[in-house]
């Protein structure tokens, strides 16, 4: 079972493309799947170019806290910024600047894997913010991958770090989706010849209205964007 965050979501959907009987099943936040658009390309390359030239200046900080905070978290002269920003930042004094350049050149060069997503075989479960800058990247993988096989939960106010910002968001979807491989938590009010019990549970349970959370479902967004 593998858990991925944007380019490491890029690299376990690979490593489930090329091996598939070692993947049970994904859970992918934020995950890239296209070749960069030129404007993700420049932004990353300006990035590069100012770790080659200064290191990991304040600039480039803000750079990388944009991508994967939304706004409300990141703050404003009003608001202070949240503990999570604060503590990101910190790591990022932390790291060395020619690994993060690396990093960047080598996500700036990735290929385009949307065709091999008809591929695969496991369920995969897609949670992406509202406000990241890869939102319409994680819709596209999801028009891709077998409908039988995933499901995507989008998360309000929320950036790319669904998992820092919004992690109770996850809580309901991911114990749904391990339902599906007879995982789940038994309750007093829950008997074992419960509906619940089977080991294989359909996507549609992963609807806002099975969840109880605020959440739209691919489908919405598809058939909006259609009307």
């Amino acid at each position: 079972m593998c858990m991925g965050v944007t380019a490491g979501a890029y690299i376990l959907t690979l490593f489930a493309m090329k091996y598939r009987h070692r993947v049970l099943g994904l859970i992918l936040v934020s995950p890239l799947c296209k070749a960069p658009s030129w404007t993700e390309w420049l932004y990353n390359k300006v990035m590069s170019n100012l770790l080659y030239y200064y290191g990991m200046c304040g600039v480039v900080k803000e750079l990388l806290l944009k991508r994967y905070f939304s706004k409300e978290v990141r703050g404003n002269a009003q608001v202070p910024e949240s503990d999570i920003v604060q503590a990101c930042r910190r790591l990022l004094d932390e790291r060395q600047s020619s690994n993060v350049w690396h990093f960047l050149e080598a996500i700036n060069g990735r290929p385009d894997i949307s065709e091999g997503l008809r591929k695969l075989q496991c369920r995969s479960l897609i949670f992406v913010g509202e406000s990241s800058p890869f939102h319409s990247e994680a819709v596209h993988m999801t028009s891709k991958i077998d409908r039988r096989y995933s499901a995507l939960v989008e998360v309000q106010a929320c950036g790319s770090m669904v998992t820092e910002e919004q992690p109770h968001a996850m809580l309901i979807p991911m114990e749904y989706f391990l339902m599906g491989y007879g995982l789940y938590r038994p309750t007093l009010s829950v008997s074992p010849r419960s509906p619940l019990s089977p080991c294989c549970i359909s996507p549609e349970l992963l609807s806002p209205e099975s969840m109880g959370l605020k959440l739209k479902p691919i489908k919405t967004r598809i058939s909006a964007g259609i009307i």
